[in-house]
C-alpha cells in the first residue's frame, strides 16, 4: 500500500510499504487532516520529548471505512490501556501507557489502510462527509479545552491563534455561553476568517474572563496572562515548538489566575458527532486545501510555510 512516512526533518516520502498485519479493525482511510502537531513532527522530527527513531507514518485526524463491514467511521487516534490508575479514574487522555496514531512508535493514518482497536471507531451518519468525520478529532480537542475553561454565560473569551483548533474554539466558546469572543493571530487572513463565526479582533486594552491559547506557545502564552482579568482562567492548548513555556510570574500570581494545560480529549466523539450533525459547529468552511496521498509532501510544505492562505488541509 501507499503511505507517507517521515524519515527526518522535512523529509516526508510517499512510498510503498507492507499493509498492516497486527490486530484490530482494518480501516480503509478516506480522509486525514494535517494538524499542527503533525507539523511539529515534520519540521523537527519530534513533538516535545517524543522523537523519531525510525521512519514513521504520520496522521491522526482521520476517517475511513471498516473493510470487513463497510461501516463508515471516525477514529479516535488515542488508544488508552483502560487499566492504569488514570484510566480507571476517568482520564484516558492521561493514560500512562497511551498509544497514539502517528506518534512514534505507532504509525498513523497517512496510508491507504490502518488497523485500530475496534473501540476507537465511531459510526458516522450519512449527513457527515469523510472530511467532516476527519474533523471530529480537532473538534474533540476544542471541546476538551472548553470544558476545562468552565466558560460561564456572559463571559468574555479570547482565543489566541486562529488556526483550525482556534476556529473551533471560537465556536465552542460561543456555544458554552460566551457573550463576546475575541481572536488574535499574526496571519491576517486567519484572523479575518474567524469573523465568520462572530469573533472580534482582539485590540489593545481588551480584558477577558477566559483566554484560550491555541498557537505554538511563545509570546501567545504571555499575552494570555496579560489580557485575563483577575480571578480568570487561562487554558493552554497549543504545543510550543521549543517544548518550553514562560510567562511573567508576578502578573499571574497577583491576578490569582488559574492556568490549565489541555491534553487531547476524552469521551468527546459522541458529543462532536451530535454538534456536527445538527450544524451547531461548522467543520467544513475552513478546509481550504485538499491533496491526494501521493502529494502529501507538497501538502505539508504548504502548511508548514503558510502558503496560499492555507487554514486547513485534508489529504484524501
Amino acid at each position: 500500500m501507499l503511505a507517507a512516512r517521515l524519515h527526518g526533518p522535512r523529509d516526508l516520502r510517499v512510498e510503498e510499504v507492507a499493509a498492516p498485519r497486527d490486530s484490530g479493525a482494518l480501516v480503509r482511510v478516506m480522509a486525514t487532516g494535517i494538524c499542527g502537531s503533525d507539523l511539529h513532527a515534520y519540521l523537527d522530527a519530534r513533538i516535545g520529548d517524543s522523537g523519531l527513531k525510525a521512519p514513521l507514518i504520520l496522521g491522526h485526524e482521520f476517517a475511513g471505512v471498516i473493510e470487513e463491514t463497510g461501516q463508515r467511521v471516525a477514529v479516535d487516534p488515542a488508544q488508552p490501556c483502560g487499566r492504569c490508575d488514570l484510566c480507571q479514574r476517568g482520564h484516558p487522555n492521561l493514560c500512562r501507557r497511551l498509544h497514539f496514531c502517528g506518534l512514534f512508535p505507532d504509525n498513523g493514518s497517512l496510508a491507504e489502510f490502518i488497523r485500530v482497536p475496534a473501540q476507537t471507531c465511531f459510526p458516522v451518519p450519512d449527513a457527515l462527509s469523510d472530511e467532516d468525520a476527519a474533523m471530529l478529532e480537532p473538534l474533540g480537542v476544542a471541546l476538551q479545552a472548553t470544558d476545562l475553561a468552565k466558560i460561564r454565560v456572559g463571559d468574555r473569551v479570547a482565543v489566541l491563534g486562529a488556526g483550525p483548533i482556534g476556529l473551533l474554539l471560537v465556536q465552542t466558546a460561543r456555544l458554552a455561553g460566551a457573550s463576546e469572543v475575541y481572536v488574535s493571530d499574526p496571519l491576517a487572513w486567519r484572523a479575518k476568517f474567524a469573523g465568520r463565526f462572530g469573533a472580534q479582533r482582539l485590540l489593545a486594552g481588551v480584558e477577558v474572563d477566559v483566554a484560550l491559547e491555541a498557537a505554538w506557545g511563545g509570546d501567545s502564552i504571555e499575552q494570555a496572562i496579560e489580557i485575563t482579568l483577575p480571578g480568570g482562567r487561562v487554558v493552554l492548548v497549543g504545543i510550543p515548538r521549543e517544548d518550553r513555556c514562560a510567562f511573567t510570574h508576578s502578573i499571574a500570581r497577583r491576578k490569582g489566575l488559574t492556568v490549565l494545560f489541555s491534553r487531547r480529549m476524552k469521551h468527546a466523539y459522541p458529543r462532536a458527532i451530535q454538534l456536527a450533525v445538527t450544524g451547531r459547529v461548522d467543520l467544513r468552511s475552513f478546509v481550504t486545501h485538499r491533496f491526494p496521498l501521493r502529494h502529501a509532501a507538497e501538502a505539508f510544505d504548504v502548511c508548514a510555510n503558510y502558503r496560499d492562505n492555507v487554514i486547513k488541509a485534508i489529504i484524501k
